[in-house]
């Protein structure tokens, strides 16, 4: 499933990637990279020794991320199966998780599934950042996963890039309460 109208501006992979640690050797998990253009901030922001795991679903996406971001280390799988995906790599814990996988579009207990998953894999200081179109955000699941975010984490900030189209919000979140 994509849930990417356009392809990403260079502005929203510049907001995304300042939640990844550029020091010391972090791990940061990408839900839903799809073609990778928010890989690629990501990764100009990690220092050398630094983990950076893309989990996507589409086989086709999977093909074209180990083509061309052979430094990503790409998992076909689904983001709710996150856990499991950490276990086998002996990945205890991440500093940063990355989404841009459609939220608006996920129920509601897939939507609890993931983000659960992805705030008890986060070191306690720990970012989870998540993206929507500004126009999705007005729909009952945009509203719901926006709830879901204030239960989540102890700190939930968002900010606008308008330098894309659609515009897109992005969720900040910090602390994670589990």
């Amino acid at each position: 499933m994509v849930g990417a109208a356009t392809p990403t501006s260079a502005a929203v992979a510049a907001t995304v990637a300042q939640v990844v640690p550029s020091t010391g050797s972090p791990v940061v998990v990408e839900l839903g990279p799809g073609t990778g253009s928010l890989s690629d901030g990501i990764h100009a922001r990690l220092p050398a020794g630094a983990r950076h795991l893309g989990i996507e679903l589409g086989a086709d996406m999977v093909a074209h991320l180990r083509e061309h971001k052979p430094w990503l280390e790409v998992v076909h799988g689904d983001a709710g199966d996150l856990g499991s995906v950490l276990a086998e790599r002996r990945i205890d814990e991440v500093d940063a998780v990355v989404s841009s996988i459609p939220w608006s579009l996920l129920d509601d207990a897939a939507q609890g599934h993931i983000l659960g998953q992805a705030a008890k894999a986060l070191t306690p200081n720990g970012a989870f950042t998540a993206l929507t179109y500004v126009p999705a955000e007005r729909t009952r699941n945009a509203r719901r996963f926006r709830d879901r975010l204030h239960e989540t984490f102890d700190e939930v900030l968002t900010h606008t890039t308008w330098r894309n189209f659609p515009p897109i919000l992005h969720y900040i979140c910090r602390r994670p309460l589990v």
